[in-house]
């Protein structure tokens, strides 16, 4: 419940976790807390409105979203140095997971206001609770880059990440992701994706980068939706196994030409003879 405590003058932001999917999510404290607190903050005003309509909750709402809100972080503190509790949700899910929200929370702690979670439903925690991957350690990377080049950079850098690496991904690139996956990994790397998380079709997919392409050719069905991309490697796929290919290319450079090293390097290795190759010419060019 929100406090109006006489103690402070200054209201309060209530960050308000929102349904992803299944409205029975929302928890009894985020719906108190919304219709207690003077405004609400929204992502999408007209989303927020549908969500708040359900639930029979009459609010002020403005909008704060990606565009504006370095400029209303300024609005919201003037609002609580009045007294005012304000709430801020996103479209779903935990605001600032992916969702605007960091310039205002971050300057209202650098102004001294009162920021308090209201808990609730968020699609990386609950894809990452259910998929069977390793959840002792895990990096959530937001979404990745729209352009092959640039994801393949980002894929190339996670062979240093340790844990399970998370990402969320559109029903557009989905596909053309896991095939960069596919490309900078092979079949190295477990992949579950969970589509339309707590919704109707909730589908959690399973298996390498190519069987995982396999499903997708035998079914688009399954390319519909929102997904949470989560991928678990071994060690050896990683930093370890690019320091031993780069140990066999050291001796065998020493006595045959690139291509010929780099054949001889994938046989030994198991790894990909066009990236064995490329590394060898690298290797040189250093």
């Amino acid at each position: 419940m929100v406090s109006h405590s006489s103690d402070d003058a200054r209201g309060s932001l209530y960050i308000v976790a929102t349904p992803i999917g299944n409205l029975d999510d929302f928890s009894k404290r985020a719906e108190q807390t919304l219709r207690d607190v003077d405004y609400i903050a929204a992502e999408d005003t007209r989303h927020t409105r549908r969500l708040l309509n359900h639930f029979a909750i009459e609010a002020k709402l403005f909008s704060i979203h990606d565009h504006n809100e370095k400029d209303k972080a300024d609005y919201v503190a003037s609002l609580l140095d009045e007294g005012k509790n304000v709430a801020l949700v996103s479209d779903a899910g935990t605001p600032l997971i992916s969702d605007p929200g960091y310039h205002v929370v971050h300057a209202l702690r650098e102004k001294g206001h009162k920021v308090v979670p209201i808990p609730g439903a968020c699609a990386l925690i609950s894809a990452l609770c259910a998929s069977g991957l390793p959840t002792d350690q895990f990096f959530f990377a937001g979404f990745v880059p729209a352009k092959s080049k640039g994801r393949c950079d980002l894929f190339e850098a996670w062979k240093q990440q340790a844990g399970t690496v998370v990402f969320y991904e559109s029903t557009h690139r989905v596909y053309d992701s896991i095939a960069d996956v596919q490309k900078v990994y092979g079949d190295d790397a477990q992949l579950v994706l969970a589509r339309e998380v707590t919704k109707t079709f909730e589908t959690f997919l399973s298996g390498t980068a190519s069987e995982i392409l396999a499903k997708f050719d035998a079914d688009a069905n399954q390319l519909r939706g929102e997904f949470v991309v989560m991928l678990s490697f071994t060690q050896e796929s990683g930093n370890e196994a690019e320091l031993e290919a780069k140990r066999i290319l050291t001796i065998l450079l020493e006595d045959l030409p690139v291509k010929q090293a780099a054949a001889m390097a994938a046989k030994l290795t198991g790894e990909k003879k066009n990236y064995l190759y490329k590394m060898a010419l690298d290797m040189q060019s250093e």
